[in-house]
């Protein structure tokens, strides 16, 4: 290919030289034939370049487009998108073009250095781009693929990414000062502190990015809650500096990196991994409404099918406590009895028991909470079959529409605070 390169340029500069001396026949001035010289060569290079380019870029699409028509090769598509056969096709015409500069700018010597020094930088620029290119190329056919969709793929090529810019500003210090690259890192290390201050986030993130992945506090596709941040919903995207968090209202926030290892946060992966999820909510009943229940009403209670049998079994322990200590039972706070709180609390642990969408087989239970001003919290706790948000939702509403219709047939009421007066009877 050099050599093909090489004939080229021969054959372009045999081309400016027969024109040259053409001028010189007609007379024409030595400063406008080398300007004209120069003008035709710089043209000829660059056209020469770019055709040049042009071809070796449609080559490279060409066959990564067959590529990409074999199976789990959509690398291969990514790469075409984001211009990695741009950057490719670039980099050999630019080393050429830097290689012709001597030639074509010969009558011009004060220029010669500093042009060289800028398409050298030039080509560095060229050469990072297209490892960026490769890279971002590279974490977007990761992401994928099903064992790295969930981990933070972009920070580890972020951090890639910084190597490779670190060694090229090396090589454009190199270019620019004529100094080695031990030069560069010497500076580098004198101005550590400042480089410090000025990458402090990105040296956080990276840290914590590590202290994520090798934890696996967060995958990409959890649910986490951030209060903090008002983050509320399923991370998208984990980055070096940044966690990108889609809420559930549509908003996005943009959370740091490192807060996921200095502030608390709430992960629902293991809720989702487990198919269910917590209920865990209070009604309050007016304790002006408790009572015993009196023998005479036993009757009715047993009515309610899902303590007929409780009420039963119950009774006959209270009644032979109650008679093998004598208890009088003309006054009824002596002894033991069943009272309307205490069957309500047991109706409604045997309607979740009976639940069809409560999940039988983790925590359940109905318990009193400490009195309030607002009345006795009675706390139903249990996990529902699903973690799918409107379906929970659902079935939590359906659950307490149906007890809170159930209070008024154990003569309890519920508390309800309408208005400054107080709460309503």
């Amino acid at each position: 290919m050099e050599l093909k390169m090489e004939e080229i340029q021969n054959s372009a500069f045999e081309v400016t030289a027969w024109t040259n001396q053409l001028l010189q026949n007609w007379g024409v001035n030595s400063d406008l034939i080398n300007l004209f010289t120069l003008l035709l060569q710089l043209t000829i290079v660059i056209l020469i370049a770019f055709i040049f380019q042009w071809i070796v870029r449609k080559i490279i699409v060409l066959v990564l487009k067959q590529i990409g028509k074999l199976p789990k090769m959509k690398l291969a598509e990514f790469l075409i998108h984001d211009k990695f056969p741009t950057y490719l096709a670039l980099t050999v015409p630019l080393i050429w073009v830097k290689n012709t500069i001597p030639v074509v700018f010969e009558n011009y010597p004060t220029t010669i250095s500093v042009l060289e020094k800028l398409i050298g930088i030039f080509i560095v620029l060229m050469i990072f781009w297209l490892v960026s290119s490769f890279l971002k190329s590279l974490s977007k056919h990761l992401l994928i693929q099903t064992k790295y969709s969930d981990k933070p793929i972009e920070s580890y090529f972020q951090v890639v990414k910084i190597v490779v810019l670190i060694f090229c500003a090396g090589a454009i210090f190199t270019i620019l000062s004529g100094q080695s690259f031990g030069a560069f890192f010497t500076a580098m290390g004198a101005a550590s502190a400042i480089m410090m201050l000025i990458f402090k986030d990105t040296i956080l993130g990276f840290v914590a990015s590590i202290q994520v992945s090798t934890n696996d506090m967060v995958r990409i596709g959890d649910w986490i809650t951030i209060p903090k941040f008002n983050a509320d919903g399923i991370v998208q995207q984990i980055t070096l500096t940044t966690v990108k968090v889609k809420n559930f209202d549509k908003t996005i926030s943009t959370v740091p990196t490192y807060a996921l290892i200095s502030d608390s946060f709430q992960n629902w992966r293991e809720m989702q991994n487990d198919g269910a999820r917590r209920i865990k909510r209070s009604i309050f009943l007016k304790q002006s409404s408790f009572r015993y229940i009196q023998k005479d009403e036993l009757e009715k209670f047993k009515k309610i099918q899902l303590i007929s049998s409780y009420i039963d079994e119950r009774q006959h322990i209270i009644d032979a406590y109650n008679e093998e200590f004598e208890v009088d039972l003309g006054v009824q706070v002596n002894g033991r009895n069943l009272t309307n709180i205490g069957l309500f609390r047991k109706y409604t642990e045997n309607y979740l028991k009976n639940h069809p969408n409560v999940r039988k087989d983790l925590t359940l239970m109905v318990r009193q909470l400490a009195p309030t001003e607002s009345g006795l919290p009675l706390e139903i706790y249990c996990f529902t079959n699903t973690t799918v948000w409107q379906e929970y939702e659902n079935i939590m509403a359906d659950i307490f529409d149906h007890l809170t219709s159930a209070v008024r047939f154990f003569d309890l009421k519920i508390f309800e605070n309408l208005s400054d007066s107080g709460p309503v009877e």
